[in-house]
Protein backbone atom coordinates (compact mmCIF):
# COMPACT_ATOMS: atom_id res chain seq x y z
CA UNK A 1 0.00 0.00 0.00
CA UNK A 2 1.21 3.51 -0.83
CA UNK A 3 1.36 5.96 2.08
CA UNK A 4 0.04 9.52 1.77
CA UNK A 5 3.57 10.91 1.54
CA UNK A 6 4.36 8.60 -1.38
CA UNK A 7 1.22 9.75 -3.22
CA UNK A 8 2.60 13.27 -3.23
CA UNK A 9 4.75 13.71 -6.30
CA UNK A 10 7.75 15.92 -6.94
CA UNK A 11 7.66 18.46 -9.76
CA UNK A 12 10.79 19.20 -11.77
CA UNK A 13 11.11 22.60 -13.46
CA UNK A 14 13.40 23.84 -16.22
CA UNK A 15 12.79 27.59 -15.98
CA UNK A 16 12.92 29.83 -19.01
CA UNK A 17 11.80 33.37 -19.68
CA UNK A 18 9.62 32.17 -22.59
CA UNK A 19 8.81 28.53 -21.76
CA UNK A 20 8.97 26.42 -18.62
CA UNK A 21 9.54 22.70 -18.92
CA UNK A 22 7.85 20.47 -16.35
CA UNK A 23 8.47 16.89 -15.30
CA UNK A 24 6.84 14.77 -12.62
CA UNK A 25 7.72 11.75 -10.53
CA UNK A 26 5.65 8.61 -10.28
CA UNK A 27 3.78 8.19 -6.94
CA UNK A 28 6.67 6.15 -5.49
CA UNK A 29 9.19 8.86 -6.50
CA UNK A 30 11.36 6.40 -8.38
CA UNK A 31 11.07 7.74 -11.93
CA UNK A 32 10.93 11.16 -13.57
CA UNK A 33 8.72 11.71 -16.61
CA UNK A 34 8.56 14.72 -18.94
CA UNK A 35 5.12 16.23 -18.31
CA UNK A 36 4.52 19.37 -20.37
CA UNK A 37 5.81 22.79 -21.28
CA UNK A 38 3.92 25.91 -20.28
CA UNK A 39 4.34 29.49 -21.39
CA UNK A 40 5.91 31.93 -18.96
CA UNK A 41 3.07 34.40 -19.24
CA UNK A 42 0.14 35.83 -17.26
CA UNK A 43 -1.45 32.35 -16.93
CA UNK A 44 1.71 30.76 -15.46
CA UNK A 45 0.64 30.73 -11.81
CA UNK A 46 -2.88 29.45 -12.46
CA UNK A 47 -1.45 26.61 -14.60
CA UNK A 48 1.13 25.72 -11.95
CA UNK A 49 -1.56 25.70 -9.25
CA UNK A 50 -3.70 23.34 -11.38
CA UNK A 51 -0.76 20.98 -11.83
CA UNK A 52 0.05 21.22 -8.12
CA UNK A 53 -3.49 20.24 -7.20
CA UNK A 54 -3.79 17.47 -9.79
CA UNK A 55 -0.50 15.77 -8.82
CA UNK A 56 -0.45 16.67 -5.09
CA UNK A 57 2.84 18.57 -5.37
CA UNK A 58 4.49 19.51 -2.08
CA UNK A 59 8.07 19.60 -3.35
CA UNK A 60 9.66 21.20 -6.40
CA UNK A 61 13.09 20.66 -7.93
CA UNK A 62 14.19 23.72 -9.87
CA UNK A 63 17.09 23.79 -12.30
CA UNK A 64 19.77 26.21 -11.13
CA UNK A 65 21.75 27.70 -14.03
CA UNK A 66 25.36 28.29 -13.10
CA UNK A 67 28.20 29.33 -15.37
CA UNK A 68 30.80 26.75 -16.35
CA UNK A 69 33.03 27.97 -13.49
CA UNK A 70 30.17 27.65 -10.96
CA UNK A 71 29.49 31.39 -10.67
CA UNK A 72 26.09 33.08 -10.88
CA UNK A 73 24.71 34.70 -14.02
CA UNK A 74 21.67 36.80 -14.96
CA UNK A 75 19.75 33.56 -15.40
CA UNK A 76 20.73 32.48 -11.89
CA UNK A 77 19.21 35.66 -10.45
CA UNK A 78 15.97 35.11 -12.43
CA UNK A 79 15.73 31.52 -11.12
CA UNK A 80 16.31 32.66 -7.52
CA UNK A 81 13.46 35.17 -7.91
CA UNK A 82 11.24 32.44 -9.42
CA UNK A 83 12.15 30.10 -6.53
CA UNK A 84 10.95 32.70 -4.02
CA UNK A 85 7.71 33.15 -5.97
CA UNK A 86 7.13 29.38 -6.06
CA UNK A 87 7.60 29.10 -2.31
CA UNK A 88 5.30 32.07 -1.70
CA UNK A 89 2.51 31.32 -4.18
CA UNK A 90 2.44 27.50 -4.08
CA UNK A 91 3.61 27.01 -0.47
CA UNK A 92 6.05 24.27 -1.52
CA UNK A 93 9.60 23.32 -0.64
CA UNK A 94 11.91 24.18 -3.54
CA UNK A 95 15.28 22.49 -4.08
CA UNK A 96 17.82 24.03 -6.46
CA UNK A 97 19.76 21.55 -8.62
CA UNK A 98 22.68 22.39 -10.91
CA UNK A 99 21.29 22.22 -14.43
CA UNK A 100 24.49 22.49 -16.43
CA UNK A 101 24.35 20.26 -19.53
CA UNK A 102 20.72 19.20 -19.04
CA UNK A 103 19.59 20.73 -22.35
CA UNK A 104 22.40 18.96 -24.20
CA UNK A 105 21.54 15.64 -22.55
CA UNK A 106 17.87 16.23 -23.39
CA UNK A 107 18.75 16.87 -27.05
CA UNK A 108 20.73 13.62 -27.17
CA UNK A 109 17.83 11.66 -25.66
CA UNK A 110 15.37 13.18 -28.10
CA UNK A 111 17.63 12.34 -31.06
CA UNK A 112 17.89 8.76 -29.82
CA UNK A 113 14.17 8.26 -29.19
CA UNK A 114 12.27 10.56 -31.57
CA UNK A 115 12.05 9.53 -35.21
CA UNK A 116 10.21 12.57 -36.59
CA UNK A 117 12.53 15.43 -37.57
CA UNK A 118 9.71 17.90 -37.05
CA UNK A 119 9.21 16.72 -33.46
CA UNK A 120 12.96 16.81 -32.79
CA UNK A 121 12.99 20.53 -33.65
CA UNK A 122 10.24 21.27 -31.10
CA UNK A 123 11.98 23.35 -28.42
CA UNK A 124 9.25 22.58 -25.87
CA UNK A 125 10.25 18.91 -26.11
CA UNK A 126 13.77 19.85 -25.00
CA UNK A 127 12.43 21.91 -22.07
CA UNK A 128 10.30 19.14 -20.56
CA UNK A 129 13.03 16.54 -21.09
CA UNK A 130 15.56 18.87 -19.43
CA UNK A 131 13.12 19.16 -16.49
CA UNK A 132 13.01 15.36 -16.28
CA UNK A 133 16.82 15.18 -16.21
CA UNK A 134 16.94 17.78 -13.41
CA UNK A 135 14.38 15.74 -11.48
CA UNK A 136 16.28 12.48 -12.12
CA UNK A 137 19.46 14.07 -10.77
CA UNK A 138 17.60 15.03 -7.59
CA UNK A 139 16.08 11.56 -7.18
CA UNK A 140 19.50 9.96 -7.60
CA UNK A 141 21.11 12.42 -5.17
CA UNK A 142 18.47 11.75 -2.51
CA UNK A 143 18.51 7.98 -3.00
CA UNK A 144 14.88 7.65 -4.14
CA UNK A 145 15.91 5.49 -7.09
CA UNK A 146 17.02 1.93 -6.53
Amino acid sequence: MISNEEKERILGIDFGTVRIGLAITDPLRMFAYPLTTISNDSKLWSKLKEIQKEYKIKEVVLGYPLKENGESSESTIAVEKFKNQLEDKLKVTVHLIDERYTSEIAKERILATTVSRKKRRDKSLIDKHAAAIILEDYLNEKGYKT
